[in-house]
């Protein structure tokens, strides 16, 4: 038994509280990986895990077992990275988690390029519009768009999202033909296509600028309505493109459209609030060779979106 590579899979299996996570991390079997756990608490002399049909859980011993070992297999790893570094060689897996819309329309060219200028590595990317545990996924790294709730997470900021209430020619020529837009309040005649992954949800808050009927930095939120809610940006995309209403989005969602005027944007006089975007890793990945150079490239070659 390797005992390196038994330590590495049991913190694993500790962080996530699942051998089939692990199992799919690297490519083997929920079988395999157990059997490595099995073997590191042979060779200690103690149960690490208590397994039952429901639940995982390290034992008094897992417990301080796991603290230590953390702590040794991230640094072996730190090691290794920083070797690999100096080489200018990186190489492996590098797992990556963003939302279903920036994964696909911002990253995805970014992540094409990181690879062709580092063939050894291999990503994983991760593209989930809902909250993910970094940790219990396994994350290296991951793009998360708007404030970042408070956390053990380093983080470092690498853009901005502008955000833009819009809709597609079809429903303006439609729909809305004799349903004026001249500010906030004239929403309420609208069919309006909530995204519930943003906190506020269907509160919508706008800012008069130079072009509005109020006066500058006039704040104005109302609730909207609409027959049509989603938890997902690329249903979101879908159903403007559909001309089905009018949606409050990052523009990067439209970027083909809002340039062909196929999209376009509604009440430009009253501005929305920019989300931040920042690169996140858990502390444990901060100094991976590959975490320092894929969110050196993306910051790098991220225009402000």
């Amino acid at each position: 038994m390797d005992k390196l590579t038994a330590m590495k899979t049991f913190v694993r299996v500790a962080e996530s509280g699942s051998f089939s996570n692990v199992a799919r991390e690297l490519g083997t079997t929920q079988s395999a990986v157990s059997k490595q756990v099995a073997g590191l608490e042979n060779a200690l002399g103690a149960r690490l895990l208590s397994r039952t049909t429901r639940a995982l859980a390290l034992t008094d011993a897992g417990q301080r077992y796991f603290e230590q070992a953390r702590r040794l297999v991230a640094e072996v790893d730190e090691a290794e990275s920083l070797l690999r570094n100096s080489e200018q060689q990186l190489s492996g897996w590098l797992r990556v988690a963003a939302s279903v819309g920036y994964g696909r329309r911002v990253l995805m060219p970014l992540v094409q390029r990181f690879l062709s200028q580092h063939p050894g590595v291999r990503i994983d990317l991760n593209l989930n519009d809902g909250f993910i545990d970094l940790v219990k996924q396994g994350i290296d790294v991951a793009v998360r768009v708007g404030e970042l709730a408070d956390s053990s997470l380093l983080a470092r900021r690498i853009g901005t999202a502008h955000r833009a209430l819009m809709a597609h020619r079809s429903y303006l020529h439609g729909f809305a033909r004799n349903k004026p837009l001249r500010e906030p309040a004239d929403l309420a005649a609208h069919n309006c296509i909530v995204y519930t992954e943003l906190g506020t949800r269907n509160n919508w808050t706008f800012t008069a600028g130079s072009g509005a009927t109020a006066s500058v930095g006039t704040q104005v939120s109302l609730r909207v309505q609409g027959n049509l809610q989603t938890n997902s940006s690329e249903v979101i995309r879908a159903a403007v493109l559909e001309g089905m209403g009018i949606c409050y989005s990052p523009d990067w969602l439209f970027a083909p459209e809002l340039a062909s005027g196929e999209v376009e944007v509604l009440l430009a006089g009253w501005p929305m609030q920019p989300l931040p975007v920042h690169l996140v890793s858990p502390p444990a990945r901060r100094h991976a060779a590959k975490v320092q150079a894929f969110g050196a490239h993306i910051a790098k070659n991220l225009t402000s979106v």
